[in-house]
């Protein structure tokens, strides 16, 4: 029996592993951070034999109510993932499963890797209407790839509303980039209207992986030096959070009429909408832009809802420093968080995937939709 996290986006640690039915692991932190949930694992030697693996850190993790109706992924394929018998029980996450083959991958969610990501970017690009180029290093000296689409790509785009979408800020929420190669693949598609129209209107700015140092690290929520980006906006610095300021800076030459970050939450199993109606500049006609997204969204993806989320932070309340408040803030512009669970949706369970990568590629292609309701009201 062999266990191994020695490869991109892999976390775990071994307590003891003698036996089959009584494997103890951790789950590592963070670096620099007390942040831990996101696992990934291969697991080797035990084919046909009954495995109880247990990690025993779970109680401590960075959202414990995430593991209440937790479902771990598995695969032995790395492309199918499917979910396996798991509790959460004395501050255990207890996982119960008999490998039908030599070797089976665990993980918290559908990882999606960094050699995925330049794939992504490299295939991307080779569409006429995509310049993909990169905004500048991480500190780990990964590159933060952009891809900027539109009928004027690498041109000024006058005229244009400037779109920008980005996902990953926090590495482990890794339905997010999922999400966005679904929405990519719709919009390069000559086919389909909805593209051709919002492409004709708009130029895109889409950052695929805002976290490529975390992920690649296989951390939950933060970069190299344990900076969760989603509280850097406004304060960034090249020494903490470049991933941040590089995009901050990319935004203040472009200008911003739509934002959309996408994310991943532990513990709702739904997917929906958080805005910005905190920021003191908040307006009516900010609030109806908000509203018909969302309404929109709705009859484009029987996936998304509205009943159930963060609720309304009160007027002038907003933390700044997360994207979705700064954006609206500097730019007064529509500025939203969209998250998807890492466990199933609850409006349409699927006992077999939950919420897999598959859904959340599709929950990415059902935006465009909903993208142009509202265009002509940027």
């Amino acid at each position: 029996m062999h266990i191994t996290q020695n490869f991109d986006g892999g976390n775990i640690v071994v307590l003891s592993a003698d036996k089959p039915e009584s494997i103890r692991l951790e789950i590592r932190k963070d670096n620099k951070s007390d942040f831990f949930q996101w696992f990934y694992f291969r697991l080797s030697g035990v084919q046909d034999q009954a495995c109880i693996m247990s990690i025993e850190n779970a109680r401590d993790a960075a959202f414990e109510g995430g593991w209440e109706n937790y479902q771990v992924r598995a695969s032995y394929d790395r492309e199918d993932w499917f979910l396996v018998p798991t509790r959460y029980e004395d501050g255990k996450l207890i996982i119960e499963h008999t490998p039908e083959y030599g070797s089976v991958y665990y993980a918290y969610y559908a990882p999606y890797s960094m050699e995925r990501h330049a794939d992504l970017i490299a295939q991307t690009q080779m569409h006429d209407d995509v310049r993909a180029s990169v905004l500048g290093q991480t500190l780990d000296g990964q590159d933060m790839d952009v891809l900027t689409i539109g009928q004027t790509a690498g041109k000024a785009g006058e005229g244009k509303k400037q779109m920008w979408v980005f996902a990953r800020q926090h590495p482990g929420e890794t339905m997010a980039e999922w999400w966005i190669e679904g929405f990519l693949s719709r919009l390069l598609d000559d086919d389909d209207p909805t593209a051709r129209v919002l492409r004709e209107k708009c130029v895109f700015h889409v950052v695929p992986n805002m976290n490529p140092d975390g992920s690649k690290r296989g951390h939950l929520r933060t970069n190299a030096c344990g900076a969760n980006l989603n509280r850097e906006w406004g304060v960034a610095t090249l020494e903490r959070s470049p991933e941040v300021l590089l995009v901050m800076d990319a935004m203040a030459k472009t200008g911003v009429d739509f934002c959309l970050d996408v994310h991943g939450d532990e513990a709702l199993p739904y997917n929906f909408i958080a805005g910005a109606e905190g920021v003191a500049g908040f307006t009516d006609k900010d609030q109806a832009l908000l509203d018909d997204f969302q309404d929109a969204y709705t009859r484009f993806s029987p996936d998304f809802q509205t009943k159930v989320g963060y609720g309304t932070t009160p007027a002038g309340k907003a933390n700044l420093t997360m994207a979705t408040n700064y954006i609206a803030e500097v730019y007064s512009c529509l500025s939203m968080t969209l998250e998807m669970p890492f466990k199933d949706n609850a409006d349409l369970p699927d006992p077999d995937y939950g919420w897999s990568a598959e859904r959340s590629i599709r929950l990415g292609a059902d935006v465009l939709g909903a993208m142009l309701s509202v265009v002509d009201d940027l």
